[in-house]
């Protein structure tokens, strides 16, 4: 009888990086037989490159010869999917919250440890099959807080949580991006409709401290909704580190 061979396609991952020893230590630590590493060392480049390719990630540097990096980045959200993690010698937070609100999922400063680009590579890609795995889901559920999309309905522990319109909303963009980092600006647009004006992160800090009240067993400790400092909140799920 004759066998057949079940051939799927290896995972792409796009560097695009202009120093060749950075591109070499990404290539090292993820290329394997599952895994496929291209290379570009210019925006242009890795754009035609991300465009041919549809990579499933991208590892993405700042400082490029020809343009910004952050350029690409939204250039590249504009029309995929892909998880985009940022390598950046830029600590400040103000650079951290407008690489998010360009597109990127994550972001790494250099200097940076082969573990760590491998744990964060990891999981973004486990976000991102989530994501799909979820499309069209109806209900969240996180240790013992279920959050019902379809109904409009949150539960601890079993009881019923009570939530204003703006509290409901909050958790509900918090949670269906559960393990992202969303920063003061992209909230504040999706809680609010897109309004532009007012401070941002003084009208989350209150809404977030009164949601943490309501479904938080410890608020100085919070297991759900995390602050990231200087620039958002991230959503864990009890399965993930915070």
């Amino acid at each position: 009888m004759r066998r057949l061979v079940e051939t799927m396609r290896p995972r792409v991952i796009l560097v695009v990086d202009d120093e060749p020893q950075i591109r070499r230590a990404v290539r090292n630590a993820l290329a394997n037989d599952d895994t496929r590493v291209e290379e570009a060392d210019t925006a242009k480049a890795g754009l035609d490159v991300a465009a041919s390719e549809r990579p499933d990630l991208v590892v993405l540097d700042l400082g490029l010869p020809d343009r910004p990096g952050i350029d690409l980045c939204r250039d590249i959200r504009a029309w995929s999917d892909a998880p985009i993690l940022v390598l950046s010698a830029r600590h400040e937070d103000e650079d951290k919250a407008a690489l998010l609100d360009a597109g990127a999922d994550d972001y790494l400063t250099k200097p940076f440890s082969t573990i760590e680009l491998q744990a964060r590579i990891r999981a973004l890609l486990r976000r991102s099959a989530r994501a799909t795995a979820a499309d069209g889901q109806t209900s969240i559920t996180s240790g013992t807080l279920i959050v019902d999309l379809a109904a409009r309905i949150v539960r601890s522990a079993g009881k019923e949580v009570h939530l204003t319109p703006i509290e409901w909303d909050l958790l509900r963009v918090l949670a269906t991006e559960s393990g992202r980092t969303l920063t003061h600006h992209q909230l504040f647009k999706k809680v609010w409709s897109g309004r532009s004006h007012g401070d941002a992160q003084k009208y989350l800090r209150v809404h977030v401290a009164n949601l943490r009240r309501k479904i938080e067993d410890d608020v100085l400790r919070p297991r759900y909704i995390v602050t990231e400092p200087g620039v958002g909140y991230r959503f864990v799920s009890v399965q993930e580190s915070t």
